[in-house]
């Protein structure tokens, strides 16, 4: 008879990929603590010992998680906001379930203290209003995802499989990236 195997040790990080997987393939409306306990091969009373909130710190964690962008400063801040913007796009593509989460929570922790460093990186490579500057830039990549995805399929029950990558999706994001970068230097 073979050895069974220890079971894998319950962590907020493993708690948050297992429900991003649930989220992004069966959508969040059937992100429930009991699916999420099943899908981790626990009692969902556990998870509690790792989100004492329970549903609403979950919900919290993941829109974090979509949205707590770190780049490295790069010689503008043209080249700085570019690259937030393309990493900010492509986590928000990774995991279009908890988009409606990204666009409704208001930002919290780890998401703060990201756009905080946004800001400062913007400022310091010498962007006059960094802060409103980050705003909307935030707010052209989750428009921009927002209208993507549901120009994907995604969450249409009859698609059998959505387009993740789409190549007039990229250059309509790039050419607006363009333009947005215009228009903050005025």
């Amino acid at each position: 008879m073979p050895a069974k195997r220890p079971p894998v040790p319950l962590s907020r990080e493993r708690i948050i990929e297992a429900a991003l997987h649930i989220a992004d393939s069966q959508g969040l409306r059937r992100l429930t603590m009991r699916r999420l306990g099943d899908a981790l091969q626990v009692e969902a009373m556990a998870i509690y010992h790792h989100l004492p909130r329970g549903k609403e710190a979950l919900m919290d964690a993941l829109a974090e998680h979509v949205t707590a962008v770190h780049v490295e400063q790069g010689p503008s801040w043209q080249e700085t906001a570019k690259a937030w913007c393309r990493a900010c796009r492509e986590l928000l593509r990774e995991h279009p379930g908890v988009l409606a989460l990204a666009l409704t929570k208001p930002p919290k922790g780890a998401t703060t203290i990201a756009i905080s460093e946004q800001t400062e990186q913007l400022a310091d490579g010498g962007l006059a209003d960094a802060a409103e500057a980050v705003r909307t830039m935030r707010a052209f990549v989750f428009g921009s995802v927002a209208v993507e995805v549901q120009q994907s399929g995604w969450a249409d029950p009859e698609v059998d499989e959505w387009v993740r990558r789409d190549e007039r999706a990229d250059m309509d994001f790039e050419r607006g990236l363009e333009a947005l970068l215009k228009g903050l230097q005025t």
